[in-house]
């Protein structure tokens, strides 16, 4: 097991800055940072699992220690099977604790070695959230303040259409 490996799992439906900025500061950390997209069909992502591996991949291209792989398992046994015993949560808020602490003592319970480590984005970007900007591109506003430049253009094609 490589202790320098971090799983940053999410659906990431799409990545924003936010998340972006989380892989960067975490790439400081580890010597390794999976992102992990999270097949999760409960929740109905806008993009599918392939569109989201291939936006995060653009998204982090520069980032030389850090790979985008999608999974549809549980996440203890992915990250198993990727050699880490540590995943990186966001937080943005107070709200998203309770959540993120149920699931990081699940985890625990599943897959004792593994660790859960919090950060919290830039203040700058804290109040983005996927679900706002899937929201404003469907009402054609700008979202490009918000996510990376392929990322708006996915969700202008995604929403011209519609």
């Amino acid at each position: 097991m490589d202790n320098r490996t971090v799983i940053y799992p999410g659906t990431f439906d799409p990545i924003t800055n936010g998340h972006v900025d989380l892989v960067e500061r975490a790439s400081r950390l580890f010597d390794r940072v999976v992102v992990a997209i999270a097949f999760n069909e409960k929740k109905t992502p806008l993009f599918t699992l392939e569109e989201r591996v291939e936006l995060c991949a653009a998204a982090v291209q520069g980032i030389d220690n850090v790979e985008v792989k999608g999974f549809s398992n549980l996440l203890t046994d992915f990250a198993k099977s990727e050699g880490a015993r540590c995943v990186l949560r966001g937080l943005r808020a107070v709200a998203d604790f309770e959540y993120e602490f149920q699931l990081a003592n699940m985890n625990r319970a599943i897959y004792p070695e593994f660790e859960s480590l919090f950060l919290t984005p830039s203040e700058h970007l804290s109040y983005i959230s996927s679900s706002l900007v899937r929201e404003i591109a469907a009402l054609q506003g700008d979202v490009s303040p918000f996510v990376p430049p392929v990322v708006s253009e996915a969700l202008e094609l995604k929403f011209r259409d519609a």
